[in-house]
């Protein structure tokens, strides 16, 4: 295979895997022109339109997502050998994509720095979504999720440690209604709404006691995934919202948000860095799991 080839092959697949042709330039250092080019060399030597584009989006034809699912493997493999190489040498190298739920944020955060200063050769790519994504078809090496979300398939990282949810309302808010003193008393309440990221739909809380285990259904005047605005309306005294407790930790300090029913939200399993059993980490996911376990964050385990 000649040069040209291997280079119009990968920018093909950096295409498939960033689904946009911005973003897959950046990610090889080259200029959208070029890449175009690339694009259209290589389409027109196999005599197939291999992408779909419009204004907005780009997607593989029938022929290009035959040719990525052999493809995309191939060149996981390739990089593998590479990275290995590099990591015989004693130097841990390459690109490192993770794909992480947003509530893992502040603890990816504080190792990250670490992490690149000790791998300089390390390029890492993060990227924030609640939607659940299939990290292999998209090109990631690794996830970060609820524990309780993974699929059987995986190997999983404990990532954080335990997580906790937490009611709240602003003293505003108790002021003119009376405070819930069981989960079935938000009936009576206006409550902030969480969308699931995933389907769209209303998040029932969930409460547990003892032996008893409740989702609640609730109803209000606001209804959104993001965090910020139903922490902001809450703190307005507009409603009780249902958050993780890191997200309200600094508002009930500062009393600005009074916490609700927390004998009804015990801790539970948190995140998990997760990537597939069928192959071996890349040495820069490895080397990122090692500095997980460094922290004292997290043991290795079969999900």
């Amino acid at each position: 295979m000649r040069g040209s080839d291997y280079t119009e092959l990968r920018a093909f697949a950096a295409v498939v895997r960033h689904g946009s042709f911005t973003r897959a330039a950046e990610g090889l250092g080259i200029s959208p022109s070029a890449l175009s080019q690339m694009i259209r060399s290589l389409e027109e030597r196999l005599g197939q339109r291999l992408l779909n584009r419009t204004t907005r989006s780009v997607a593989p034809s029938h022929a290009g997502q035959a040719l990525a699912e052999r493809l995309l493997p191939v060149l996981d493999d390739l990089d593998g050998v590479m990275d290995a190489t590099f990591a015989a040498a004693g130097e841990v190298a390459g690109p490192l994509r993770l794909n992480t739920a947003r509530v893992a944020i502040p603890m990816l955060s504080a190792l990250i720095p670490g992490f690149l200063t000790r791998y300089p050769r390390v390029s890492l790519e993060v990227v924030a979504s609640d939607a659940l994504v299939d990290i292999v078809s998209q090109g990631f090496d690794a996830g970060i999720r609820l524990t309780e979300r993974l699929e059987a398939d995986m190997i999983g990282v404990p990532f954080g440690g335990d997580l906790r949810m937490a009611a709240a309302a602003a003293p505003a808010y108790l002021a003119a209604h009376p405070t819930p003193v069981h989960p079935r008393d938000l009936d009576q309440h206006r409550c902030l709404v969480t969308l699931t990221p995933s389907t769209g739909t209303p998040y029932r809380w969930e409460f547990e006691k003892g032996d008893e285990a409740l989702r609640i259904a609730v109803a209000g005047p606001l209804l959104t995934e993001n965090t910020a605005l139903r922490r902001d309306a809450a703190r307005a005294g507009l409603a009780v919202g249902f958050f993780f407790e890191a997200e309200v930790a600094a508002d009930f300090a500062s009393g600005r948000l009074v916490r609700l029913l927390e004998d009804w939200t015990p801790p539970y399993p948190g995140c998990q860095l997760y990537y597939p059993s069928r192959r071996l980490p890349p040495p820069p996911l490895r080397a990122f799991i090692d500095h997980l376990r460094g922290a004292g964050r997290a043991e290795v385990k079969e999900s």
